[in-house]
């Protein structure tokens, strides 16, 4: 990994020698991505010549170690010191994901276990909400189909910090969620399996997604609610099909045509780059011959076991035994095993 330090270097180097050149600014674009690959760049430069200078210290204090004290109590602080940054420098080699500062659209879905699935994709929802809450983020329910039970057969929301970051901690949930507890429905007492799927996106701008009017297919339809009962009586519900990928987003949640088209254009264009994501993932990882991300969506990632109060996350082997806390929204904890094994899992593909 710190092989690539010399090429960093010196790449720093001459960015900071074309950005001093006033006749670069005359192509603002050029400025503009020159800078951004400066400042991505000086937390490595920084954390390098932090480095540097502290082991530049700790050779000095050994040198005069043997004829002065203060140099000999000196010597353990700059060693605790230099283990600190090479850490710092170490985490700042990590790649970073381009979609880090993204907000996201998180969809919740009932999968296995009928009504019991539905009101466990209810809790999980809720779960988002309160941990968005905590952390000052601002939801908005794009689209949801009620059960009869007065769970969520499906659910989507966006979730949105003021400075965007909400990808870096929220796209670890995306996969199949699995519940073990007593239904309210089970009148024998006995503990039941089910499961709920999440899928979580970074919102894409228009900028990040270029849509083809013509590739659309737009239906609308008469939205209903929970068993079919009419919610209104025009055809405000509508149904957006890409027709390149087959791709289809219902919306029904807005009282006007308009809002839900608008509404199902957000999550389209978040769907669509999600899907070139995970294209330019598999067609790196095949390239690498070996799978760095540690979110598969396709595998149970995460058990939620009520009786034991007990989560366990699968990736991680995270666990924890204050499931009511986690699912009132305190989910750092687990959010943050994941994080580090992601980093561990993108500093070893520097390797490769």
């Amino acid at each position: 990994m710190f092989d690539k330090l010399d090429n960093i270097l010196a790449e720093h180097a001459a960015l900071e020698t074309q950005l001093g050149d006033p006749g670069i600014h005359a192509d603002q674009n050029k400025a503009r991505d020159l800078g951004k690959r400066y400042a991505e760049l000086t937390p490595v430069v920084e954390a390098y010549n932090a480095l540097k200078a502290v082991e530049d210290d700790l050779g000095t204090a050994k040198e005069l170690a043997e004829d002065d004290q203060s140099f000999r109590d000196e010597v353990p602080v700059l060693e605790a010191r230099r283990e600190e940054l090479m850490g710092t420098l170490r985490n700042a080699l990590i790649p970073s994901d381009p979609n880090d500062a993204k907000n996201v659209i998180l969809e919740v879905k009932a999968g296995e276990g009928g009504d019991e699935s539905a009101l466990f994709a209810g809790d999980l929802l809720r779960m988002y909400l309160r941990y968005a809450e905590r952390h000052g983020w601002k939801t908005e329910v794009l689209d949801a189909t009620e059960s009869d039970l007065g769970g969520y057969k499906d659910v989507s929301v966006a979730v949105k910090a003021k400075n965007g970051g909400v990808w870096r901690r929220l796209k670890y949930e995306g996969g199949v969620h699995r519940v073990q507890r007593v239904p309210a429905t089970e009148s024998q007492g006995r503990i039941h399996t089910s499961a709920a799927g999440v899928l979580v996106m970074p919102e894409a701008e228009d900028v990040d997604v270029t849509i083809d009017p013509n590739d659309l297919r737009i239906d609308v339809y008469r939205s209903s609610g929970p068993g079919g009962q009419s919610v209104n009586t025009t055809d405000s519900a509508v149904r957006i099909t890409h027709v390149p990928t087959g791709t289809v987003v219902s919306m029904q949640n807005e009282k006007s045509q308009f809002q839900n088209k608008e509404a199902g254009m957000r999550v389209l264009r978040a769907r669509l780059l999600a899907q070139a994501i995970e294209a330019q993932q598999a067609e790196a990882s095949a390239q690498r011959g070996a799978q760095v991300r540690t979110v598969d969506r396709s595998e149970r990632v995460r058990t939620y076991n009520y009786p034991e109060n007990r989560l366990s996350d699968h990736r991680t082997g995270f666990k924890s035994y204050n499931l009511d806390q986690i699912l009132d929204g305190d989910l750092d904890g687990v959010i943050q095993s994941l994080v580090d094994a992601d980093n561990a899992a993108r500093l070893a593909g520097t390797d490769d």
